[in-house]
């Protein structure tokens, strides 16, 4: 039986961190499906979802924590069947946001309180602070992929984000697919 297994990795960034993973999990019979993995900040981050042959799991699961000695902090998840769980959570349209401004204090806040009170989920936000072109200003940049709960119309979102927009002073797209 195929087991699959989620997990954290986080240590100080530096050549040869996803190599030093994905050998892990290919030695010890692993099957990498799929993952999300940066550099921030200096530091090196990632969640991997793997899966595993019930009867590898253990030394798979130690091989992980063994990759302690090469300075990355790595937290095991034990998963369920994340396709079933997906499946159960989708219901109504799935819609991609950016939002764009002057960065200040509260802006993932308000957008992401917004997006919790009508029971949207958050499937993916990327968000960063880069430098106004002429001006050289702080501005916040965040995008995001989001799952809508049936029953939820878009253009009901879509106004309540566009007046949150307008009073933090961003500019605001959503498009619902």
């Amino acid at each position: 039986m195929i087991t699959t297994v989620v997990f954290t990795v986080f240590g100080a960034d530096r050549p040869g961190l996803v190599e030093a993973v994905a050998g892990c999990v290919t030695a010890h019979g692993g099957n990498w499906l799929e993952s999300r993995l940066l550099h921030l900040g200096g530091h090196f981050a990632g969640i991997v979802r793997a899966e595993i042959d019930d009867a590898r799991q253990t030394e798979l699961l130690a091989a992980l924590r063994g990759l302690e000695r090469k300075g990355l902090h790595v937290i095991v998840h034990h998963s369920g069947d994340q396709d079933a769980t997906r499946a159960a959570s989708a219901g109504g349209a799935s819609a991609h946001l950016e939002v764009m401004g002057h960065d200040r204090p509260g802006i993932v806040r308000e957008i992401s309180s917004a997006l919790a009170a009508r029971g949207v989920n958050v499937e993916e936000l990327a968000t960063e602070r880069v430098s106004a072109p002429m001006t050289g200003d702080p501005m916040f940049v965040a995008r995001a992929e989001v799952q809508l709960p049936a029953g939820l119309e878009a253009a009901v979102l879509r106004t309540a984000l566009e007046k949150i927009a307008a009073d933090l002073m961003v500019e605001l797209t959503f498009s619902a697919k």
